[in-house]
């Protein structure tokens, strides 16, 4: 006999699925329908606030739609390759998508907060369907004509929160790498508007753009002197 035989070949253990216990918490709600909503670019200097919102059908969401949602977590956890490989997947198992952006002189002119809360609902409504609930990160966005819940670290909670969360990051990105090519200079497609030291650095050296907002106060405009 074999000093091999009667022993079993260990299994390899199964790899971690973060999107699962996303799904299970949206399933929690008892609901059909789950549409999560979500920013991206709030914090920003310069560009567009974008606000995404995902409808899934949970009726609807199989196993393998679960299992190509691996990895799904709060967009700011991954790299700039994972948000891109799901952008499509999300595009492809979601029942509705939704984009609403936000110029720095909407923003400028209704305030951040105001804008921020708009954009969310307005993204919610036109996703949001019969029976559906609707899950905002963090902050309630205001009557929807739907159940609705504000839902704190939302984007590593919900499944349907965290694609928004990675829709808004893509769209946004997207538009801040197109944008470095018409401010040649701010370097806006490395660091899509945040205030980095090599954004603050620009603009002290070429002052600011149509995409710099300038209705709050920020350290870096203070250091500025702007």
């Amino acid at each position: 006999m074999s000093a091999t035989a009667g022993t079993r070949t260990p299994r390899r253990k199964a790899k971690a699925n973060p999107a699962r216990k996303l799904v299970a918490f949206d399933r929690s709600l008892g609901r059909r329908f789950v549409a999560g909503a979500d920013e991206a670019g709030r914090g920003c200097l310069a560009g567009p606030l974008v606000a995404a919102a995902v409808l899934f059908d949970y009726e609807r969401l199989g196993p393998g739609d679960v299992r190509a949602l691996a990895g799904l977590n709060d967009s700011k956890q991954q790299t700039e390759e994972r948000r891109e490989a799901l952008y499509p997947v999300i595009l492809r198992t979601a029942a509705r998508v939704a984009v609403v952006s936000r110029c720095a002189s909407g923003i400028d002119r209704r305030g951040l907060h105001v804008t921020n809360l708009a954009a969310l609902r307005d993204a919610l409504a036109q996703v949001a369907r019969d029976g559906c609930v609707c899950l905002s990160d963090g902050f309630p966005v205001g009557e929807l004509g739907h159940p609705r819940q504000a839902v704190v670290g939302g984007d590593a909670r919900s499944a349907a929160i965290a694609a928004a969360s990675v829709i808004a990051k893509v769209t946004r990105d997207r538009y801040m790498r197109r944008a470095d090519d018409l401010h040649p200079g701010w370097e806006f497609a490395s660091h899509v508007g945040y205030a980095t030291p090599e954004h603050r650095a620009a603009i002290e050296r070429l002052g600011i753009t149509p995409l710099h907002r300038m209705s709050f106060q920020s350290a870096a405009y203070q250091q500025l002197a702007l």
